[in-house]
């Protein structure tokens, strides 16, 4: 084992190269510091599906200097259907029809035009993953590990944006059972070949049975992607067989129909998918000493809130933002960071329990009520009004986020 000291610079080691993690470095480095970027990927993972940016994550992404490279993949026709097994369609709900319009794209989309603005210069590490975290007063030790060997090195600041299961949590806070909260959900997602079950390019769908759920999110100028969720009282026991096998055996054993059974199909012949539990973190404080969590390792709202990138990009805008303001007080300004943020996050983690029967219905009445939403938003004077709100009521959460970041 090596150790090396430390630089006369401020350093900071980010785990994680997902956006939170490119985007605490962006961050770090404009302010002056030194960030070092560790990945325990051998490289890039720049995948991914369905995502929106909301109000507070394009500020942030504005402020990040990468919003203008961000496609926006929004549908021109904004249409999602929901449809049935023998393939009835009726109007359905989106996102195109919230009352404050996202950008839709791809999580990938995000990722690139981050890594495109981080500096050329700041280090990044591939397959390397910290075993080891102790601190003191003055600074933070960790140990490093790649390629069955290690390092240990000494940093000012260490951030943990290794997502939902973080490393740097488990080592600096303690084992994940102590924080992650299960939703009692599964969820898979990948990318589909082209348009499925007689949908347009620019169509949406959604198939809604209680407990479990299907959507199909269409793109300008890509081809769709899919989500599948589904209720499960043994998350442990899904983890058991093949992802498509435990996916497909969840709707079942009733005949799938044409667009879920494409769809199915796309997801067992797929060689890149999502497949994970929904859970969130629930931690009394993000940050110790001079070790913090952003993103998800901190407060994954969970996809049922739509809110991952958003949150994920504001806190890492501000956690920069808030060093710059407290120089030489790395503790009071991570304190500062988190009692401006907590607010917005919590309540981001309410919507993610709450909005879930948005995405899976649970019982046959919120499936009913969907048809009658979606028509009253067509009505002139419901549709036009809700319309009209666009960019201009965003919620007051969302508006007292983007205020907290002027300046």
């Amino acid at each position: 084992m090596t150790s090396l000291s430390s630089s006369s610079r401020r350093r900071a080691l980010v785990v994680g190269l997902g956006v939170s993690g490119i985007a605490t470095a962006i961050g770090l480095r404009r302010i002056g510091w030194d960030p070092v970027i560790v990945e325990r990927a051998p490289g890039r993972r720049s995948g991914g599906y369905f995502v929106v940016l909301f109000g507070a994550g394009q500020a942030a992404a504005r402020r990040l200097g990468i919003l203008d490279a961000i496609p926006d993949r929004s549908p021109p026709s904004g249409i999602t259907y929901t449809v049935d097994r023998a393939g009835v369609r009726k109007p359905g709900l989106g996102f195109g029809d919230l009352p404050v319009s996202p950008r839709m794209m791809l999580r990938g989309d995000v990722e690139r035009a981050a890594f495109a603005a981080l500096p050329h210069d700041v280090e990044i590490r591939y397959a390397t993953t910290p075993t080891r975290i102790e601190q003191d007063a003055s600074g933070v030790e960790v140990t490093l590990e790649h390629d069955g060997g290690s390092v240990t090195e000494r940093f000012d600041l260490v951030v943990g944006a290794d997502g939902l299961r973080s490393t740097v949590r488990r080592l600096a806070f303690g084992p994940h059972d102590r924080y992650l909260h299960r939703l009692g959900y599964m969820i898979a997602a990948t990318m589909l070949p082209g348009p499925v079950g007689g949908l347009s390019p620019h169509e949406g769908a959604s198939l809604l049975e209680p407990g479990r759920a299907m959507w199909v999110f269409p793109f300008a100028d890509h081809p769709p992607t899919v989500l599948f969720s589904y209720r499960t009282d043994d998350v442990v026991g899904e983890f058991t067989g093949r992802p498509a096998e435990q996916v497909r055996a969840a709707y079942g054993p009733q005949p799938t129909g044409r667009l879920l059974g494409e769809a199915l199909d796309a997801l067992d012949a797929a060689d890149e998918f999502l497949f994970d539990s929904v859970e969130q973190p629930r931690m009394g404080a993000w940050s110790h000493g001079r070790v913090v969590l952003v993103g998800d390792s901190a407060w994954c709202p969970s996809l049922y809130a739509a809110m991952g990138i958003s949150a994920g990009l504001a806190g890492a805008d501000l956690l920069g933002s808030m060093l710059h303001r407290h120089p030489g007080d790395i503790r009071g300004a991570l304190r500062a960071w988190e009692a401006q943020l907590r607010p917005h996050m919590t309540y981001y983690q309410a919507n993610g329990v709450e909005q879930r029967y948005f995405v899976t219905p649970g019982n046959q009445r919120q499936i009913a009520l969907r048809p009658v939403m979606a028509r009253s938003l067509r009505l002139p004077v419901i549709g036009n009004a809700l319309r009209s709100l666009r960019g201009s009521s965003k919620s007051i959460r969302e508006r007292e986020l983007d205020i907290a970041y002027v300046g």
